[in-house]
């Protein structure tokens, strides 16, 4: 089932004009009513499920409906992401909450070099790739 937005707790990110969930949705499908002020799935049918959105909505108003095999038909599935963990919440239609946390890092935030130990960048013009040498390869 494609996401779709609880309007009563959308707040369209404060009046911004680019919303979490519009910036996060990998094919472009959440867009912001400017009227109302709230967000939407523009075209369901085309939704991936990702619940890329779901997971960056400060405000939890977006929902993807589970399907069976992940959680009980009338369940919800409601994630929150943090720099440092995801806590999926499942909600079970006789009222059950159970909750699972998960890291999402394994270093701190910024903690990363992703350069280091790599060699200095080289000539733009040059046709070797950033970690080449300029060791030419024996012709066979």
């Amino acid at each position: 089932m494609p996401t779709f937005v609880h309007t009563e707790k959308c707040d369209g990110c404060k009046g911004g004009s680019v919303t979490a969930c519009m910036y996060i949705c990998p094919n472009n499908l959440m867009k912001l009513d400017t009227n109302r002020m709230k967000a939407f799935n523009q075209e369901p049918d085309q939704c991936w499920e990702c619940q890329c959105c779901v997971k960056a909505c400060p405000q939890q108003a977006i929902e993807v409906r589970a399907y069976q095999d992940f959680v009980p038909m009338g369940g919800a599935v409601i994630p929150m992401r943090t720099d440092s963990a995801i806590m999926w919440t499942i909600k079970f239609r006789d009222g059950e909450v159970k909750r699972f946390k998960f890291p999402v890092r394994t270093t701190p935030v910024g903690s990363i070099d992703p350069y280091g130990g790599k060699p200095a960048p080289g000539d733009l013009d040059s046709n070797l790739l950033f970690t080449e040498t300029g060791k030419t390869l024996p012709t066979i």
